[in-house]
């Protein structure tokens, strides 16, 4: 997600339908479609989601089949989101090597792929998990598409904020995995994911804005000063620790979650607050470590959502 390709922004290879590539070259490249990188970040917040839910151990088959499900429809989304923003990923130098950019995979190609991973998807979690799964899914598909890819990120700072909806879904699909309904716990880790979302993404838009401002797309570190950014990232920090604090009140978690929110929350508020005070000082380029909290934000998420599937053995 970090990467700077080192070849010149723009550059594309003309090589048609990908006919003429191997095919070890040609599957490599239908599988980057789908991001698989992103996609690890998602099953991290599936997996103890069901534990959670199941206080304990879930149905391993179950587990498999959300899983490869979310793999499916996620991978869906992605190949579909690519291939609407194809047009500005040539130009920018973090995505200028991406499948069809390069012309490994045709438009059409990666248009009939991400439709077709849309439809198996829906109907592998209607068939082996349960129909609610299946429509959240299908949901979180269409939302992350149509709404964060066509409507909101070319046209709004705000983009990454309601966008990231798609991202919580995952939280939702394995509560109702094993539940087939729906709780307040899944509600507050969904909103843990939320609100994690922004001061996730914006370290990282701060590292790059150059690219996004080059293809005109309105991240907030484009818009707003690192100062104004840094602000943000912290207040969206403060809710969330805040609100992952709550399963425990309300008696989804006992010591083991309770602690480990509070350590890693406390760690993220110090990374934040630190970013803020030198965006305050008029600190830039790589002296702003504005990485710091981006690798530190999946670390975070990591270890909180481990702590959610631990807890039930220990209560």
């Amino acid at each position: 997600m970090t990467a700077v390709e080192s070849r010149p922004a723009g550059v594309v290879l003309t090589t048609g339908s990908g006919g003429h590539r191997p095919f070890g070259a040609r599957v490599k490249a239908f599988v980057a479609l789908t991001k698989p990188r992103i996609i690890e970040l998602l099953l991290i917040t599936t997996v103890p989601v069901m534990f959670l839910a199941a206080q304990g151990v879930p149905d391993l088959w179950l587990v498999v089949a959300t899983c490869v499900g979310g793999y499916l429809s996620a991978g869906g989304a992605n190949a579909l989101n690519m291939y609407i923003d194809r047009d500005i990923d040539a130009l920018m130098d973090r995505t200028s090597q991406r499948p069809l950019v390069t012309g490994v995979v045709s438009p059409r190609e990666g248009l009939v792929f991400g439709i077709t991973l849309a439809v198996v998807s829906t109907l592998w979690f209607g068939l082996l998990v349960n129909w609610l799964s299946a429509a959240l899914a299908l949901g979180a598909l269409l939302f992350y598409v149509v709404v964060y890819t066509m409507l909101l990120k070319r046209r709004t700072a705000q983009n990454i904020v309601w966008g990231g909806i798609a991202g919580c879904m995952p939280v939702l699909i394995g509560w109702s995995a094993v539940t087939n309904s729906m709780s307040w716990a899944a509600v507050i880790l969904f909103l843990v994911i939320f609100f994690w979302t922004p001061p996730h993404y914006w370290p990282l838009s701060m590292k790059v804005k150059e690219d996004y401002a080059r293809v005109g797309v309105p991240m907030l570190p484009v818009v707003a000063s690192n100062r104004v950014v840094a602000r943000q990232i912290v207040l969206y920090s403060w809710v969330m620790v805040a609100v992952s604090l709550l399963l425990t009140p309300l008696g989804y978690t006992g010591w083991f979650y309770t602690a480990v929110a509070l350590v890693t929350g406390g760690w993220w508020l110090w990374e934040a607050h630190a970013l803020q005070s030198r965006a305050k000082a008029g600190v830039t380029g790589g002296k702003l470590k504005e990485m710091r909290l981006f690798h530190w934000s999946i670390t975070y998420v990591s270890l909180l959502f481990v702590a959610v599937a631990v807890d039930p053995f220990l209560r």
